[in-house]
């Protein structure tokens, strides 16, 4: 197995950020993790959270960046991505609104491939996060998830895959990771137990239904570089989640390097 890095997508700690963004991006790393994907940045200059970053030896992986942003400003938003030395510059959701068809999925297609390559021209690279709709509907005979990535080019668009809500969908996560394999830069690890009051059951990492560790084998096989973990709701306090889930992963895949 190889080493991937471990990171957090800080929209788990999102009521703690709010509260206190610098404090909490410190815990973040006093837990262990390697590296953080940004849901926002607090309000912080870009200069002043990439001095934070270096202080707490912390790498920004990427950021989830609205389609509405993207739409509004793209150069702002790459211009932030670069002064923090992020990567990845990641679509995380798509509005209901905005997918109620085929045509409309098609449009959303056209436009990854424009937005994507004048991130690429600027040395960042743009990636697609899903939830389960895209398995909801299909666009020239396929799922929107295989429909998007057969409509745009590797180059302008990479795969960052929640495997959890793949399996939410009712599909084989360990199968898509390999369909992707060698596209797939981000994998997020989450774990979840079911539905409670419509919405899906995160959980603590190893509490349950996903098999985790071959999850992460599938994703080492498929080339990924970070593994991100991402719990979307917390019955704990969301820094006493993340410190469970990170030690998961040190006693179930850090322990073996």
């Amino acid at each position: 197995m190889r080493r991937m890095g471990i990171g957090l997508q800080l929209f788990t700690v999102r009521k703690d950020l709010a509260q206190d963004f610098t404090g909490t991006l410190r815990r973040v790393a006093e837990l262990g993790y390697e590296g953080v994907e940004f849901a926002g940045y607090g309000g912080l200059p870009a200069e002043e959270l990439n001095d934070l970053l270096q202080q707490l030896n912390l790498k920004a992986i990427g950021a989830h960046v609205s389609l509405a942003n993207m739409k509004a400003d793209l150069n702002k938003e790459m211009e932030y991505l670069h002064a923090i030395g992020a990567r990845y510059l990641v679509c995380p959701h798509i509005a209901d609104e905005d997918r109620q068809s085929p045509e409309a999925w098609q449009s959303l297609f056209d436009y990854f491939a424009e937005a994507g390559h004048q991130v690429k021209k600027k040395a960042l690279q743009f990636a697609y996060h899903n939830h389960a709709f895209e398995f909801e509907m299909k666009v020239n005979d396929q799922f929107v998830f295989d429909a998007m990535y057969a409509s745009v080019a590797p180059e302008a668009l990479q795969v960052e895959l929640d495997a959890g809500w793949v399996q939410y969908a009712g599909h084989d996560a360990l199968q898509y990771i390999a369909k992707y394999a060698g596209r797939l830069p981000l994998l997020h690890l989450k774990d979840f137990k079911g539905v409670v009051n419509g919405h899906i059951n995160t959980v603590e990492l190893g509490e349950g239904d996903i098999d985790l560790p071959a999850v992460i084998q599938a994703g080492s096989d498929a080339g990924v570089e970070w593994i991100i973990v991402e719990q979307d709701r917390c019955e704990n306090p969301p820094l006493e989640s993340i410190a469970a889930s990170y030690d998961w992963l040190k006693q179930n895949y850090l322990s073996k390097f």
